[in-house]
């Protein structure tokens, strides 16, 4: 037993190296990071406060000239991604970021955000300010809605957003108040039909695509946000549900938060809820200012005029989208949309400039960055009550996951059944000898039997963990809880699911195959099936660590164990291969 033990030390120490090196691309700092902590130490304690009471601190942004560009791998080539990009959100106001694909809406997003990721390749410039101050001396609390609504698919909506508050909440340790916390938090997001229903995923129906975009504004309400970015929240949704997921943003602005989102084409009752519109093209600001009618107006003056009961939202697509459908019309929209951009420039010249409130981003600072942005990030709870919490959350996923579980002690009933038939009822003589033999594989005992249960085991892991590492990343960035209480408490609540198979294929094919009448024997037939189980799931850990997607996890983790079961010993005897090193 003492290999598969030494098996699973190694992927563990290897699953947590590649996690903690492997941390998602540092948010972006300013050249003046480091002089700031003393002044975020000081406002630390008056922010908890804020949270726990719900108190909004107003918050306006306002950027000029920011310029993004991005270079090829030869660094010959430079792409700009933004182009003298200019602005501001106010609080109480809905900000709308519009424009066709590839505009640069989710770039000018991600800067604000400061959810960019450092490469050597990005070079960002442009002037930042926060309530009139550089963007570097203020801290204001930020929420961040992405497009992909990642949740643990086996808790409920309010299990969810409850184990969210204790963990980023430390001072609402009192059940009661935790509870009329998330019972604020769910009626003013809507969510009080679906409150006790699971969130779901594709193998199990849990709640529509609207409510989980609700859920995910939710989950980033609960440290009362001054400002809350929402990268294209109607994405996927029909019509009634991408309306009443705006009508939420809205809300929000109205009680105090900046609420800024990107949006692609919006219908028309959507686009009344905007306060106000930014509208980009090819990287570049065609219009920044109030919305409603005043860009109607703004472009009736330039010479184009929105026919009446035409929605502005389809009307603004088409004036700064370029036409390729013929050289001629590529020509003449580029002009004219060029020609529009320079008339917004001319005018928002005259407007003041910042000053000091540069946007140093060398991009070349990894190390730096990565440093600055850890001290930033703190944790909420203590290292054993995150554990508790994430224990809780793991083994209610492990254990209510039926569909998994179901598949799982399929496979190991029938791969027990088929084994047990192929050796059914060896004997003891001189020509059962060869047959034991294939079924233990020379070398190493019971090789069929764990063969099977750590593909089994590998297979489940490497498909769901590369989904449940973005919900990590995403939780730890915000400082939820460190790497070790999660590595830790996954493990240890998928042990007791995670042996039952293993246990449950020895039982069938033990008796079958007529191995060794032995109570002790037999629990070291179970007791070795299953530790080599534990060791695929570690190995799955750590591919799934290592992949980027859960595509290229499954092309990654069926080849890594081919090359553990060639030097396992069945098919080449080890003595050989000591010989030939």
């Amino acid at each position: 037993m003492a290999p598969p033990i030494a098996k699973i030390l190694a992927t563990l120490v290897a699953a947590l190296a590649i996690r903690i090196f492997a941390l998602p691309g540092p948010v972006i700092l300013g050249r003046t990071q480091s002089q700031d902590d003393d002044r975020k130490e000081e406002d630390q304690e008056n922010n908890e406060d804020e949270e726990i009471h719900g108190n909004i601190v107003p918050v306006t942004l306002q950027w000029r000239n920011i310029t993004c560009t991005l270079s090829d791998k030869s660094r010959k080539l430079t792409r700009f991604l933004l182009t003298n990009a200019s602005g501001e959100a106010k609080a109480g106001r809905l900000l709308a970021i519009m424009g066709p694909s590839g505009s640069g809406k989710t770039t000018l997003l991600n800067v604000l955000a400061g959810q960019l990721a450092a490469s050597p390749r990005l070079h960002l410039t442009g002037q930042l300010y926060v309530n009139g101050s550089p963007f570097y001396m203020a801290s204001p609390k930020i929420a961040f809605v992405r497009q992909e609504d990642l949740f643990f698919s086996q808790l409920t909506v309010r299990e969810t957003l409850s184990l969210a508050v204790e963990l980023q909440l430390s001072k609402v340790s009192n059940p009661e108040d935790r509870e009329k916390y998330v019972n604020d938090l769910i009626f003013r997001l809507g969510l009080v039909s679906c409150a006790e229903s699971i969130v779901g995923d594709a193998k199990v129906r849990g709640i529509s695509g609207g409510e989980k975009k609700r859920l995910s504004v939710a989950c980033e309400m609960i440290a009362s946000p001054s400002v809350i970015f929402a990268d294209e929240p109607t994405t996927g949704l029909d019509a009634f549900q991408a309306e009443m997921v705006m009508e939420t943003l809205r809300q929000l602005a109205q009680a105090g938060h900046t609420v800024v989102c990107s949006i692609h084409q919006p219908r028309g009752s959507i686009y009344t809820k905007f306060d106000d519109l930014i509208l980009l093209s090819e990287g570049a600001v065609v219009y920044a200012g109030p919305a409603q009618e005043e860009p109607l107006v703004y472009f009736a003056e330039q010479g184009f005029v929105c026919q009446e009961h035409v929605n502005p939202a389809e009307f603004f697509a088409d004036l700064i989208s370029i036409d390729y459908s013929s050289s001629e019309s590529e020509h003449l929209s580029r002009k004219r949309i060029d020609d529009m951009i320079e008339v917004f420039a001319n005018k928002f010249s005259t407007m003041p400039d910042l000053k000091d409130g540069n946007l140093e981003f060398g991009m070349e600072t990894d190390k730096v960055s990565m440093k600055s942005r850890r001290k930033a990030v703190t944790r909420k709870v203590g290292w054993w009550k995150q554990f508790q919490l994430l224990l809780k959350r793991a083994w209610m996923q492990a254990t209510r996951d039926g569909p998994t579980n179901k598949v799982r002690a399929r496979m190991s009933v029938a791969s027990a059944l088929i084994f047990g038939s192929i050796f059914w009822r060896m004997g003891l003589s001189q020509t059962s000898i060869q047959d034991r033999m294939g079924l233990l594989q020379l070398v190493n005992e019971l090789k069929v039997a764990a063969i099977n249960t750590a593909m089994a085991a590998l297979t489940k892991t490497v498909s769901v963990f590369p989904k449940e590492r973005a919900i990590v990343d995403r939780e730890r960035a915000k400082g939820s809880y460190a790497l070790g209480p999660y590595l830790f408490a996954k493990l240890l609540a998928e042990i007791p699911v995670g042996a039952a198979f293993p246990l449950v294929f020895g039982v069938i094919l033990y008796p079958m195959a007529r191995l060794h009448p032995s109570l002790l024997r037999f629990g070291t037939f179970s007791s070795i099936v299953t530790v080599e189980s534990f060791a695929a799931s570690a190995m799955g850990l750590t591919v799934g660590a290592m992949a980027p997607t859960t595509e290229a996890a499954m092309a990654l983790g069926p080849s890594l164990m081919t090359v553990f079961l060639v030097f396992g010993g069945p098919f080449k005897l080890s003595v050989s291969m000591n010989s030939k090193v």
